[in-house]
């Protein structure tokens, strides 16, 4: 017969507790009281309530113990997101252990960025190696999975392209570069170092869709020109993703007029990019572009008979002329004052006197520095040195301050000229793309890897970090400093003149939250923020007999609503 604690009302007195046992008598049940507990203190029947009831109480001082607690929000978060988006089975269609180990690459460069040496001995600081089961793994095992992905890159990208391109579909495309730290890799050379640094580097295009999703991304040797990298892209496009009508979008130095003959042989194959300083000079010379142009618009369709089968969009904004005019005059006085140190310096050397050789080295440095050497006649002779400014070069290029003309092939059925200025700035995308990868988030360099098929794939494992990336900061938006309405203002406002946030952004700015009265935060220190929540392996009992088991900490009225807002959910189960 089962024993309980039955509490009986006494009125206004307090009620009387028994323990009583009690057994079916037919229709009836007959209880009998065993003892009466009422002068017992409220815990200790508690106590005999929860024994009743068959749960094992254990004492509380050294049985119970939480021995771990380990950051788990910001991977829940992260890795939902890439398995959300299918980075799995982006990976590969059937799970493997390389598959899981270039996934965790992914997730641990939006948690923290590091060499593969140093993520193999930060897997035990979050949830991630045990999320994925790849507790064991090491350098070398990380190595290995990189050669894995690698030989996968292409087929990677032609699913990629296949979600997000389409026929007629508008392609931004960019090129960049990133510190090489050591000499045994082939891919490493001295070019354009976008880092100035003045160390060996690579180059890397990306291509992305218009709203800036990554597609693809090429890795160059360091010496590679921007331009040189266009065939491969074209290539691309037509051959690899299957792509006839596409329009590329590229910068003018990526798009120069021989790259723009090249694309001519493919009918189908769409351009749009901008004309240089000194081809707009020449359309001032043929007075083709003139300023009455803007007495009533900022922008104005021309045709020039120097760029046959070409539409040209010319567009001038003030805002952008003063900002050239006051930069410009900066460099040209700063420029001045180290030349008069030179010319002073070399006035004084009377007993060892300069020559024209030692001169132009340091000329050669100080015009080179601010990049406007062009507006100065030197005249540089053993023992002189004078200068002047080239007024009438000055005078030239200050007419065409705030002017910028985009060329494109596309027709005005197909392509108005306002959108053609907006899809020409969209390459601001890609340019935020690379900030991302270079930046905090995802830190793309330095580059240790030694072979070019590794450092192919470690500059693959940061787009599809950057690609998580992406899709996470567009459902966040809420609760970052990003405006959410820029995607919708860059198709409907004024495509010339200066960009402005909506009300919405400086409110959010301004109050340093959102009108729900959630905070407002970047991404990393979001994720830090997630990464409160953790894992925690508790401890029951001692030696032999002690029951071990994890559970989660609840998650924050906060970090349930950014789970929401990501379409994740998070850990809550006990193991």
């Amino acid at each position: 017969m089962p024993m309980y604690i039955d509490e009986i009302p006494n009125r206004k007195s307090p009620p009387t507790v028994l323990l009583r046992k009690s057994h079916r008598n037919g229709e009836k049940i007959d209880k009998h009281t065993i003892a009466n507990l009422s002068d017992l203190p409220p815990k200790v029947i508690d106590l005999l309530r929860l024994a009743l009831k068959n749960v094992e109480l254990v004492p509380k001082e050294g049985s119970f113990a939480v021995e771990r607690s380990t950051p788990t929000g910001h991977v829940q978060a992260v890795l939902g997101v890439a398995r959300k988006l299918g980075l799995d089975a982006l990976l590969s269609s059937r799970r493997c252990p390389e598959r899981d180990l270039v996934l965790a690459m992914v997730v641990q460069r939006l948690l923290t960025p590091c060499s593969k040496l140093a993520m193999a001995r930060l897997w035990d600081t979050t949830t991630l190696a045990r999320d994925l089961e790849i507790g064991e793994a090491d350098e070398n095992g990380l190595y290995a999975a990189l050669d894995w992905l690698a030989k996968r890159q292409k087929r990677i990208e032609q699913k990629l392209a296949a979600r997000h391109l389409a026929e007629g579909a508008h392609v931004l495309y960019d090129v960049s570069s990133s510190t090489y730290y050591g000499h045994s890799c082939p891919l490493a050379a001295r070019g354009r170092d976008r880092d100035h640094r003045g160390e060996l580097c690579i180059v890397y295009g990306l291509m992305t869709d218009m709203q800036g999703r990554p597609v693809s991304v090429q890795v160059y040797p360091g010496n590679t020109g921007d331009p040189a990298t266009l065939p491969d892209q074209v290539g691309k496009l037509r051959d690899q993703y299957g792509l006839e009508r596409v329009v590329l979008v590229g910068d003018r130095g990526m798009l120069t007029q021989a790259r723009i003959d090249a694309l001519r042989r493919f009918p189908n194959l769409g351009w749009l990019s901008a004309l240089r300083s000194k081809a707009i000079q020449g359309l001032v010379g043929q007075g083709a572009l003139q300023m009455s142009l803007f007495d009533e618009q900022n922008l104005a369709e021309i045709a020039s008979e120097d760029l046959p089968g070409e539409r040209l969009v010319v567009c001038y904004n003030p805002l952008l002329a003063e900002d050239r005019r006051r930069t410009r005059t900066e460099l040209l006085e700063a420029t001045e004052e180290d030349l008069k140190r030179i010319e002073a310096q070399v006035a004084r050397r009377t007993k060892k006197p300069m020559g024209a050789d030692e001169i132009g080295l340091r000329v050669g440095k100080v015009i080179n520095r601010y990049k406007v050497g062009k507006h100065f006649k030197l005249d540089i002779q053993d023992n002189h040195f004078s200068f002047a400014r080239d007024e009438e070069g000055i005078a030239r290029e200050e007419a065409l301050d705030g002017i910028y003309v985009i060329r494109t092939s596309e027709q005005s059925e197909d392509l108005s000229a306002p959108d053609a200025v907006r899809a020409y700035k969209s390459l601001a995308q890609v340019e935020q793309a690379f900030r991302c990868l270079k930046g905090l988030d995802i830190r793309i360099r330095p580059v240790h890897h030694r072979t070019p098929e590794r450092v192919r794939a470690h500059i693959l494992v940061c787009m599809l970090a950057y690609y998580v990336e992406w899709h996470m900061r567009q459902a966040l938006a809420p609760v970052l400093f990003q405006d959410e309405e820029l995607d919708c203002d860059r198709w409907t406002r004024d495509p010339v003149a200066k960009a402005q946030p909506s009300q919405s952004a400086v409110e959010k700015k301004q109050e340093q939250g959102t009108p729900e009265g959630w905070p407002v935060h970047s991404f990393a220190t979001l994720l830090e923020t997630l990464a409160t929540r953790t894992r925690n392996t508790c401890r029951v009992g001692e030696g032999k007999d002690a029951v071990r088991f994890d559970t989660y900490t609840e998650p924050s009225p906060f970090q349930e609503h950014v789970f929401e807002l990501l379409g994740v959910k998070p850990g809550t189960c006990t193991q």
